[in-house]
């Protein structure tokens, strides 16, 4: 299986979509509520149908990037929320951006990835990162699937890819996941 754009695109087209949660991530709202500042520059890769940029939106942040190489899940943001800015909207792969952002939001995006990428991955937000920026969010704790995404691992797998670049300021099993992914969730700030 080719995790390529067609496939992504196919997969919101028809729906194929059980990682979408409807809505914004619980830990992730709860980080996010703790910002004062809305001009920081924040990206969300591989950010589907992205409820997190919305919650972000909505809350007056101004500069909420989200990355993906799925067409139809960016014209699904831009449908549900007509006024937010197209240009904000990247239709890439997350590895070609040349941009630098103050915080990298990880939701699903890890896990969807071919495991094999995951070294470079670690690489690429370290450079998209600003000096002391953030890379914060959510991996699976569960085993590894290798026949299909969501791809799983668990902490020690993934501080052997971060610890290189960042400083790992937690790397915890989330406390208030979703009752579905409760014990399945590492909650992550990692820092540049």
């Amino acid at each position: 299986m080719e995790l390529n754009e067609e496939y992504w695109d196919n997969r919101y087209k028809t729906n194929e979509i059980g990682w979408d949660l409807g809505q914004v991530s619980p830990p992730l709202k709860a980080y996010f509520d703790q910002f004062t500042n809305k001009e920081i520059k924040i990206l969300i890769p591989g950010g589907g149908n992205s409820y997190e940029a919305e919650y972000l939106h909505e809350k007056g942040f101004k500069n909420v990037y989200v990355v993906d190489v799925s067409k139809t899940a960016l014209n699904n943001i831009q449908n549900r929320i007509p006024d937010y800015p197209k240009s904000h909207l990247i239709h890439d792969n997350f590895f070609n951006l040349d941009l630098t952002f103050d915080l990298i939001i990880e939701q699903t995006f890890f896990c969807a990835l071919n495991p094999s990428l995951r070294p470079a991955y670690a690489v690429k937000t370290h450079e998209l990162l600003s000096e002391n920026g953030k890379l914060v969010g959510l991996l699976f704790k569960v085993p590894l699937n290798d026949s299909h995404p969501p791809f799983g691992g668990s902490k020690e797998e993934y501080l052997n890819y971060f610890q290189p670049y960042f400083q790992i300021n937690t790397m915890e099993e989330s406390y208030n996941s979703i009752e579905a992914r409760s014990g399945k969730e590492l909650f992550m700030i990692l820092q540049k």
